[in-house]
């Protein structure tokens, strides 16, 4: 016998643990899911289901054509499962596009809708009410428990600020949209008429109003609607040369808007340099910086904030917030730093809906939901778990997926190397009982409602290993 063959046979054997695990001591491969390779929801049921397409068909020629949907109806929902007008149930990993935290239909809501709207509804901002400063408290006074907007974890401020201060819409764009006013209302209020630029990011995200949409730089929205608000330059997302972003903040700038994890975007993840640089240039040259947490905040990442953990350098002036606040009625929020609150005067902003009495009823339940410790005990354990299921997926499929996972706590995604594909792993998981979303040019997001259980995770991660082994296949073909 050879030498190498005498030095192959004595070298042992390293086994790498994502590639295997062990079944009575003997090392075993990894193998995908494939229990759900068989469609048990398939579109074309849906289809030829004659008294849904009636109402499908009937309904489209009064709602205004701008999207593109599945010939599915949805009738109820109960916890992380829709039911169609078929009886099919289908596991939620959508939350209503990361809104329904408490997922759908949850008693505790329902009994604090039932009460409210039988005592008000809506009184209008003319008039105080009962529990939109409550809601405000407790968005601020949570803030410094947790950490963000210049508060470290505990409640001390790294400006010596004993106060921040909300103003409650009806949505996130809105709140963006109102965000970006503050910006120019402080910038003008403290450097002159012409501190008047924006600056947004690439792959970004922020809404579809004027504002919002001319800071959400994909062509595809803004095309047909330009041109858009002035004086706006776009960034690249987690640049980190300083000399590029000392030229595009400037000192004509009044706002800096982006997510510290693009949603839309695909579920990158700011690098903390970067954010760290964006930061320390925007208070040099007196810019405000707004962190759009609309999807990534009220603890989806993990923690209250997704910056909540970060450096206080690395904190903003503004936040703004919605999805998940009354757990999918409308609602929207800005918490601004005390300094930015001074400069905004009565009639500079308000609202008809925004901070009524039923959605801030339905905010405080949440909020106080959502911060308990024993729920945030339960959404680390569950989190920590998708996140173990899905260091699977690259390498089962290393010719499909991009070896890099993307997001924190609760939202997830996973990067393709083919971009034809996302939308393809939706689909065939919507026909096997799962709703997923594609999210940016290359990914699939995954934002369950926080109260996903370990089971609910085994089902979805089946159904997506089963369908990327279909795909597999079909590239093979």
């Amino acid at each position: 016998m050879s030498a190498p063959t005498l030095l192959r046979l004595a070298r042992p054997r390293v086994i790498n643990p994502l590639r295997s695990y062990l079944v009575r001591g003997y090392a075993t491969e990894l193998k995908p899911n494939l229990s759900y390779t068989k469609p048990t929801h398939p579109d074309s049921t849906a289809s030829s289901h004659t008294p849904t397409q009636h109402i499908i068909t009937d309904q489209s020629q009064y709602l205004l054509n701008t999207y593109v949907r599945p010939p599915i109806l949805i009738k109820q929902g109960k916890g992380l499962i829709l039911t169609d007008t078929l009886n099919r149930n289908y596991l939620d990993f959508t939350a209503g596009i990361a809104v329904t935290a408490l997922g759908h239909s949850d008693e505790g809501i329902n009994q604090i809708i039932n009460q409210q709207s039988s005592k008000l509804s809506h009184a209008s901002n003319i008039y105080w009410n009962e529990h939109a400063g409550e809601l405000a408290k407790s968005l601020v006074e949570n803030t410094k428990k947790f950490g963000g907007l210049g508060f470290t974890s505990g409640g001390n401020s790294s400006n010596d600020e004993a106060q921040a201060k909300v103003f409650f819409s009806n949505s996130g764009t809105e709140a963006n949209e109102g965000a970006l006013k503050f910006a120019r209302a402080h910038g003008k209020a403290t450097g002159g008429e012409n501190k008047t630029g924006i600056v947004c990011f690439t792959n970004a995200f922020h809404g579809r109003s004027m504002g919002a949409l001319s800071v959400t730089p994909n062509p595809k929205y803004q095309s047909p609607f330009a041109p858009l608000i002035p004086n706006v330059k776009v960034g690249k997302y987690n640049e980190t040369s300083q000399k590029a972003v000392n030229e595009l903040i400037d000192e004509n700038t009044c706002g800096v808007i982006l997510e510290p994890i693009q949603g839309e975007g695909g579920v990158e993840q700011g690098d903390i340099e970067f954010l760290k640089l964006v930061a320390k240039r925007a208070r040099e040259v007196g810019a405000v910086l707004i962190y759009d947490e609309i999807q990534c905040g009220l603890f989806r990442s993990g923690t209250m904030w997704a910056h909540s953990s970060f450096p206080v350098e690395a904190h903003p002036d503004i936040i703004t917030m919605a999805k998940p606040l009354s757990n999918g009625f409308p609602i929207g929020a800005i918490m601004v730093r005390s300094s930015v609150a001074e400069t905004i005067t009565p009639g500079m902003h308000g609202t008809t809906f925004g901070g009524q009495p039923l959605a801030t009823a339905i905010g405080v339940h949440v909020l106080s939901r959502l911060s308990d410790p024993s729920f945030l005990s339960n959404l680390k354990e569950t989190s920590e778990y998708l996140g173990d299921k899905m260091k699977r997926l690259p390498e089962l499929f290393p010719s499909l997926i991009q070896e890099k996972l993307r997001g924190r706590g609760l939202i997830r995604g996973i990067g393709f190397k083919d971009t034809t594909k996302p939308s393809e792993l939706v689909r065939l998981a919507r026909e096997r009982g799962v709703l997923l979303l594609t999210a940016g040019s290359d990914a699939v997001r995954f934002v369950p409602a926080l109260t996903v259980s370990k089971e609910q995770i085994d089902q979805a991660m089946g159904v997506i290993e089963s369908c990327l082994s279909i795909i597999v296949d079909g590239e093979k073909a």
